[in-house]
């Protein structure tokens, strides 16, 4: 049976008019010819999930219209893809948002008090911490988690048990393809939203989804509009997210020319105040992210979220000592798996020697991501007065 959002036909608006309704087309023209299209799959999730089937992806992982026919021209696609902000007014409304970092209830650094997690996690293990947490204590059935497959590799996972959490927390390079196979992309960016339909059919209803800016923000508006799968959808964690890379084999060189190392040799890739890159050798090397933006996904550079302020829970090392996670607790919910991991033990805060240290600490954190969330906010606003394209 076919799905259609709840609430679908009170927001259609009457044709003729100046928010008469736009379809794929209209999306394709103002985001995919403008280069803008981030290739987060919600669109095709959602037309997929609801057995419609009139989009698709193409080689390259971009939306396209394959059976038009089945497009009802419900503007859904539209309304959710993230570079759309036509329900940002009603959406924040609804998550009570506050610039320039959206709504929060606390902030800390904190880590996994599992030193495995920690060995293998990208800052403090808090985010695959939390979500043990939630599998635990049976708040979710499943998580859509990112597993690397490289430096500059991901893909979505979907786990079930802590250790399948934990696996993914780790690397697993030696699964990619050969680096010297010709045509070989490598991204940073994973698609989880799309993994989210395939979990219906396993009569999986709670659902955690760790993901970017876009793809949280994509998921609030299917909420916001009752669309399914975004109803299983039960929590998200947002990582802080300046940009994805995104590049293919041609452009491998040139990038271990600026590098200054083979991608072979990396073994960690960050991002707190510059690009932090780690090699297999231990040795780390810090990059401006002038250095790298020739190769951030376009997508990134029109995207004004850094601190992902529709979270439930916001991570990322940005603001925190080397080992430890900046978490931002942004609603109820999200208070109450970081409040219950806190207590089970499973997570642990930076320790302060007095009230006055952490209130400094905290003022420092907040300073720096309010900081970076403005500087990407101007690097959108820039992007978009000028056109809004960029190259693929």
């Amino acid at each position: 049976m076919r799905e259609m959002p709840v609430n679908a036909s009170k927001r259609r608006p009457e044709p003729g008019t100046d928010t008469a309704i736009k379809s794929f087309e209209d999306l394709k023209h103002e985001v995919q010819d403008r280069g803008i299209c981030g290739k987060c799959g919600g669109c095709v999730a959602f037309c997929s999930a609801g057995e419609f089937n009139a989009l698709g992806l193409d080689k390259e992982g971009k939306p396209v219209l394959v059976n038009e026919r089945s497009c009802l021209k419900c503007g859904i696609c539209y309304l959710i893809c993230p570079q759309i902000q036509v329900l940002d007014q009603e959406l924040r409304q609804r998550l009570g948002w506050k610039p320039l970092i959206g709504s929060y209830r606390s902030l800390a650094a904190a880590r996994a008090t599992d030193r495995r997690i920690r060995a293998v996690a990208t800052d403090g293990g808090v985010v695959t911490a939390l979500l043990t947490y939630a599998l635990k204590k049976h708040l979710i059935q499943a998580a859509v988690v990112l597993r690397k497959t490289g430096p500059f590799s991901r893909e979505p996972m979907i786990a079930t048990t802590p250790a399948e959490l934990m696996d993914a927390a780790g690397s697993h390079f030696e699964e990619s393809l050969h680096l010297d196979t010709v045509g070989r992309k490598y991204t940073t960016f994973a698609p989880t939203v799309r993994e989210v339909r395939n979990l219906r059919a396993r009569n999986i209803e709670r659902i955690a989804v760790v993901g970017t800016p876009c793809q949280v923000y994509t998921i609030r508006k299917m909420q916001l509009l009752s669309v399914v799968p975004s109803d299983a959808i039960i929590l998200t964690v947002g990582l802080f997210c300046m940009e994805n890379f995104s590049f293919d084999e041609r452009a491998r060189s040139t990038i271990e020319k600026k590098l200054g190392v083979k991608l072979e040799r990396l073994k960690k890739v960050n991002i707190k105040n510059d690009v932090i890159l780690q090699t297999e050798n231990n040795e780390v090397i810090h990059l401006p992210f002038s250095t790298v933006d020739e190769f951030a996904r376009p997508a990134c550079f029109a995207c004004p979220d850094f601190a992902n302020e529709y979270a439930d829970l916001s991570c990322g090392g940005l603001g925190s000592p080397d080992g430890y996670t900046t978490t931002v607790v942004r609603t109820a919910l999200g208070e109450r798996i970081y409040n219950g991991a806190r207590q089970t033990q499973l997570i642990e805060e930076l320790h302060h020697r007095n009230r006055e240290e952490a209130k400094i600490h905290r003022t420092e954190m907040t300073s720096k991501v309010v900081s970076f969330a403005r500087r990407k906010k101007e690097r959108a606003r820039k992007r978009l007065s000028s056109g809004g394209t960029a190259m693929e």
